[in-house]
Order: structure tokens, then C-alpha cells, then sequence
């Protein structure tokens, strides 16, 4: 692995926020050193639902999801599950998950992701002109699917709550959502659409465009994993199995893997993981004209390039832990309750989210290392949150107010 005596900026970890990050920073003419062990963009970047969500500001933690959680929980088959020898770790979290459930946190989570939202795709926008991915992307919005007239109901106050922020939402009919999806079967309780949403054709592609423009820049990657930290005046020491290198300032964006390195720049965050799976079947000719999820089920269909892509569930358990075939069961079942017939899965998957329990991604500088900035905990909102969390770090480094930052700060775990 290289040793590199100075860098200007590290960016530690090329998912989807690192790329976004190193690509803004060189772009602004800045020198990056791009830092991960693995292939960039290969994680939970390639395999998430390739949603771009503006809509999402609705927390995982909610009343109605507090009121459901028991059964949740011990449901094997249910869209919300934990893997039960890690209960131990994850009661810390799951208490914190709770009072962030209780309506005055679940309305204040949800107005802090509003407003960073409110920049999610025009950030984006920009930066797909600027990686050459705008071939990738479709503006056919994303459906909300409810099979069953009291599903519908249910969503009322979520609705109201997107409203209140300004989300475009329409309500639709049964008979509107076959208009609009005419190879779902009939459903009883309509839809909920979101016309200004976009998803990517293919992650996999837009993620090794992210990551050659930011070379095309001058960004360099260095495939090393970063296990120590130390923040002081003469800047950032990284350091890691055959690696060192001191930067200016240093980033850190490595996603589910993040808590360690926050813990050595001296701040504690309750970061856990959610386990993501997905399933593809090839299709000849789309399925769906766009990201369609059925609600009651928890997980996302989602055209892309020659297949459809089913992702999504939660599924608390740490990082060590083998494949849960039993979720990805339930995804295959869940799908073929839609389309019979979709053959074999040609391929799954299992990637790993970061997950807080507000729902809050951590973007901006340690409470105790301000040389180290926090951009990591974008849940299922890494892919949407990507461009903007770039341009909020951009900002940071360069000494830039945002009047949003402390509902994103480190220290609001003090």
C-alpha cells in the first residue's frame, strides 16, 4: 500500500458519498486523496434501490412504527427484523430508536431531513452533468402502492407531515394506479405518487462515473483501510495496515463502517447497521415504468437496465453475520405476489446501511477534532443525500456558514 507524507484533503471511504465529496472538493480545486479498501462505489452504493427520494423525509422511527414494533420485531417475516444474538449490542440504539419514535423527536427528525432534502436534487442534477450520468438517470416519479383500503388511511399523517413541508404528493385511485402501472395486479387501496422523484438505470454505472471524473479531476485513490485516527495542529494522521499519511483535513464517509473512526476524533455517535438485500430478475421488456413500493411489504421494485431490482427491509444485525436467507425469501415471495412468473433471481445481495437512530445523517466537523469532517448515517438516503452532503462538506472546508448544521452535528449525541 502507498505512504503518502501530505494531503490536502482524505476523504475516507468511496461510496457514493466519498465519490460525491471528492468530486465537489476537487472541483473546487482542492487536492483529495480518495481512501478504501474496497472497489469504489461496490457497497450499499451498487446495491441499494437507486431511488433518488426527495420525498423521504419521514423518519424510520415513528408513532405508528413505535405502536407496531413488538410485532415487528418478532415477526421473522416482517419488512422491520433484528438478528437476535446482537440484541445486546443493539439496545443502546434501539432505546434511542424509541424516544426518537415519540411524535415531538419523529416531527423535528422529520423537518431536519425536509430541509436538506429541499437541496437533494438540484445538487444532484449538478453533479450528473458534471460526472456525464445523466444518460442513467429517468424523472418518472416513484409509486407508493397500498393493497388494502386501510393502508391508505393509515398514511394520513405521514402524508400531512409531507405536506406541511411542501412534497409533491398526489393521492390515486385504484383505477389511477393501473393506469399508471398497468402490469400491477388490481390493488384495493390506490397509491401515492411522487412525481418529482428520479432513480438510476444502474448503480454499478453511475458509481464508476462518479468515480472517473473525480479522476479526471485529479482525485487519487488509495485502496488502503484506514484503521487509526489522530487529529491535531499539524493536521489529520490516518494510518492502517501498510498506510500512512497526514492530511489537512480529513473526511470521514465510509458509511456503516464509520463509528470507529468518529470514536478516535474523540466523538461518540449511536451508528448501527441495517442490513440491506436485493434480488434481480432479467426482464426482456420493463416490468414497471418506474420504482413502485409496496408499503405493507417494505421493500422497492425498481426497473432498471435489463432487470428488475427488488430491495430494501430492515434488518438490524451488526456487520459479521452470513447472509439471512430468510429475508431474501421474503423478498422473492413479496415480488411474486406482484409478478408470478419472474424466473430466477439472476443475482442478491447483501449490503450494509448506517443507520442513526433520528434518522439524521452526521454531516460537519467533530465536536472535538474540528479538522475532521463527519459526512456518514444517510441510512437509505446515502444514493438521494450524496450530492448535497458533498456540497454541505465543500462548504465546511471552506469555512462557509449553513444555517441547517446543527440538526446534522456530532454533538447533538452529547
Amino acid at each position: 500500500m502507498p505512504t503518502s507524507d501530505s494531503i490536502e484533503i482524505a476523504v475516507v471511504g468511496a461510496g457514493v458519498v466519498g465519490l460525491a465529496t471528492a468530486l465537489r472538493l476537487a472541483a473546487e480545486g482542492l487536492e483529495v486523496m480518495l481512501i478504501d479498501p474496497n472497489e469504489p462505489g461496490s457497497g450499499a452504493s451498487f446495491g441499494n434501490a437507486g431511488t433518488l427520494a426527495e420525498y423521504a423525509c419521514m423518519p424510520v422511527g415513528t408513532p405508528a412504527v413505535l405502536r407496531a414494533l413488538p410485532k415487528l420485531l418478532f415477526d421473522p417475516d416482517s419488512p422491520f427484523s433484528l438478528r437476535w444474538t446482537a440484541l445486546f449490542q443493539l439496545a443502546p440504539w434501539l432505546t434511542r430508536f424509541v424516544r426518537q419514535s415519540l411524535p415531538a423527536a419523529t416531527r423535528a427528525n422529520a423537518a431536519a431531513l425536509a430541509g436538506l432534502l429541499t437541496e437533494a436534487l438540484p445538487a444532484w442534477e449538478e453533479m450528473a452533468c458534471e460526472a456525464k450520468v445523466t444518460d442513467l438517470l429517468r424523472r418518472n416519479g416513484c409509486l407508493y402502492l397500498y393493497r388494502r383500503e386501510a393502508d391508505l388511511t393509515g398514511s394520513a399523517s405521514s402524508r400531512d407531515v409531507r405536506a406541511s413541508f411542501g412534497v409533491h404528493q398526489q393521492v390515486l385511485t385504484p383505477k389511477e394506479v393501473a393506469a399508471l402501472e398497468p402490469n400491477l395486479p388490481a390493488v384495493a387501496g390506490g397509491g401515492l405518487y411522487f412525481p418529482e422523484s428520479l432513480n438510476v438505470t444502474d448503480p454499478s454505472q453511475v458509481m464508476r462515473r462518479l468515480f472517473d471524473a473525480a479522476s479526471a479531476r485529479g482525485v487519487v485513490l488509495c485502496q488502503a483501510k484506514v484503521t487509526g485516527l489522530e487529529a491535531n495542529r499539524g493536521g489529520v494522521r490516518l494510518s492502517g495496515p501498510g498506510f500512512a499519511a497526514i492530511a489537512r483535513k480529513a473526511v470521514i464517509a465510509a458509511g456503516a463502517f464509520s463509528r470507529p473512526l468518529a470514536a478516535l476524533a474523540g466523538d461518540r455517535i449511536p451508528l448501527e447497521t441495517e442490513r440491506g438485500y436485493h434480488l434481480e430478475f432479467p426482464t426482456e421488456t420493463p416490468l414497471l415504468t418506474r420504482p413502485v413500493c409496496p408499503v405493507d411489504l417494505g421493500f422497492y421494485m425498481t426497473p432498471m437496465a435489463g432487470r428488475l431490482r427488488v430491495a430494501g427491509t430492515v434488518e438490524l444485525g451488526g456487520l459479521a453475520a452470513p447472509p439471512n436467507p430468510r429475508r431474501l425469501a421474503l423478498l422473492d415471495r413479496g415480488v411474486r405476489q406482484f409478478f408470478p412468473n419472474p424466473g430466477k433471481p439472476s443475482s442478491q445481495w447483501l449490503g450494509f446501511r448506517s443507520s442513526l437512530p433520528d434518522s439524521r445523517p452526521v454531516i460537519g466537523p467533530s465536536a472535538k477534532s474540528p479538522d475532521v469532517i463527519h459526512a456518514f448515517g444517510h441510512g437509505h438516503l446515502g444514493l438521494t443525500l450524496a450530492a448535497v452532503t458533498a456540497r454541505w462538506v465543500a462548504g465546511f472546508i471552506a469555512g462557509r456558514g449553513n444555517p441547517l448544521a446543527a440538526d446534522f452535528a456530532a454533538a447533538r449525541f452529547s
